[in-house]
């Protein structure tokens, strides 16, 4: 297959027909055709924030797409949407949001660290893999990552929900016996009840392939200790996974039998960072380094989807170049040369963006990331211009990490000026309003969703990427935007 272009705008025509003054999913324009406004409906905003569903306790398989490219889909789901801890004080948004930017700064502090720290190790292939997917839930409730899927996992399968993490180059699970363990949704896993279960030797180079590897009677142990004082302890395994149809053998995972932290209620993670211990990297040439993901808005009841392989790749998306940082290369990078309010390019320079030879700053691609962030000389010049074109509406204090925020309880629709990100290349990526400015309590106050990352990285996180389709073609080295949306 041939890499896609460096610039494809297919969607310029179609956007002003898409626009409707609402925006009300991600477009990409051309310079030309960029809107200045928008609106957001407040109302409709605050009956998402109060929505609570229980989450039918099925495969979250699908098909997906609009044609018959995309074989299989797996579902991703919101946490919001999970039924375990679907108790009256998570049901509370406010309470809600204040845990979800606990833990926001918790993963950027991490993320941070590991950056600056840098270094990956090589990973193993998969067997023989087709196209294949799932759907993703959000995963804000739960405790743990924001977005999760549901697979299968052994043989026979024991279907379990997993973290989806695009910052992370492992795929474990809690397993039996445990020694220590959270509470998840499903039955914790146990290996000796699989037929597919495999141990890895010490002397194997799968196991030396994975980061600070131990050796406990002959085999190979796994540690990974997150920001925020979460960790997973166990064996490394050769085990089979399943996704709907596709059953994909010999993946190296982790066996957890001593597990702590944000993971609550999910059976444990699913890296699809770019290194190649990820499952994005063991699935290697099957796949092409191929997959796509769109995350649905929260306070939906809808689901998103995740789905590998080469037919994956969507036509008529707006491709830029994926950058790769050598001290960092777990992290998918983008190029940015700017921002735009009410369609107006913000006086910032673009090396503020770049991503240097010793891969220091740079725009980074995060699911596990709620808020975006910027260093803090582009995001004060940013967020002031936003301020300076919404001075009609009232003015609250600042809360948790949003230090701009509105009073809109008054209010049944508000005009804004569009926020929109200038990527590599040339197209523009202007942002519905409900992917900026978020309510945080369920009385109609709501804050610019953006913050400063207090260093030179930029982060795209998944408030500002949903509802946008996202590809990511690592045999070619692209990223894709739209052109569907979710």
């Amino acid at each position: 297959m041939l890499a896609p272009p460096p610039l494809q705008l297919p969607l310029a025509a179609l956007a002003l027909a898409l626009l409707h003054l609402t925006l009300s999913s991600a477009t990409v324009f051309s310079a030309t055709s960029l809107p200045d406004h928008q609106l957001l409906n407040v109302t409709q905003a605050l009956v998402g924030t109060s929505q609570t569903s229980e989450l039918v306790h099925e495969e979250l398989f699908d098909a997906t797409g609009s044609d018959n490219r995309w074989k299989w889909g797996l579902k991703l789901v919101h946490r919001d949407r999970l039924y375990l801890n679907n108790t009256a004080i998570l049901r509370n948004h406010s309470h809600r949001f204040h845990a979800r930017m606990q833990r926001d700064v918790k993963r950027v502090a991490s993320l941070l660290l590991r950056i600056s720290g840098g270094g990956s190790h090589d990973g193993v292939a998969a067997d023989g893999v087709n196209d294949f997917g799932s759907d993703v839930v959000s995963g804000m409730d739960q405790g743990s990552g924001e977005y999760f899927v549901r697979i299968g996992v052994g043989s026979p399968p024991r279907s379990q929900y997993m973290v989806i993490d695009s910052g992370s180059d492992i795929v474990w699970v809690q397993c039996q016996p445990c020694t220590q363990c959270y509470h998840q949704y499903d039955p914790v896993f146990d290996p000796a009840a699989s037929a597919s279960y495999g141990g890895v030797s010490c002397s194997s180079s799968v196991c030396d392939r994975i980061e600070n590897p131990g050796c406990h009677a002959g085999r190979c142990r796994y540690e990974v200790m997150y920001g925020d004082g979460s960790y997973t302890k166990g064996n490394l395994a050769l085990e089979t996974l399943t996704f709907g149809p596709t059953v994909v053998q010999n993946v190296a995972i982790g066996c957890g039998h001593v597990n702590r932290g944000m993971f609550i209620g999910a059976a444990g993670l699913l890296g699809l960072g770019g290194g190649s211990m990820s499952l994005v990297g063991q699935l290697g040439g099957q796949t092409g380094g191929a997959f796509s993901y769109c995350l649905v808005s929260r306070g939906t009841n809808s689901s998103g989807s995740l789905v590998f392989g080469r037919e994956a790749m969507p036509v008529g998306a707006a491709w830029v170049p994926l950058l790769r940082n050598p001290q960092a290369p777990t992290f998918y990078y983008i190029g940015l040369s700017g921002l735009g309010v009410g369609g107006i390019r913000v006086p910032i320079s673009e090396d503020i963006f770049q991503l240097t030879e010793l891969g220091y700053g740079g725009v980074v691609m995060d699911t596990g990331t709620a808020v975006t962030r910027f260093p803090a000389v582009a995001y004060n010049t940013f967020r002031d211009a936003f301020i300076e074109q919404t001075a009609n509406l009232p003015r609250v204090s600042e809360i948790s990490i949003f230090d701009t925020c509105y009073n809109l309880s008054s209010f049944v629709t508000v005009r804004l000026p569009t926020i929109s990100l200038y990527l590599s290349s040339g197209p523009i990526l202007t942002l519905p309003a409900s992917n900026f400015l978020i309510p945080v309590d369920d009385t109609g106050t709501f804050c610019f969703a953006f913050a400063s990352s207090g260093s030179g990285l930029s982060i795209i996180g998944n408030i500002q990427q949903e509802g946008i389709q996202i590809s990511f073609d690592g045999a070619n080295g692209y990223v894709g935007f739209g052109p569907n949306v979710c």
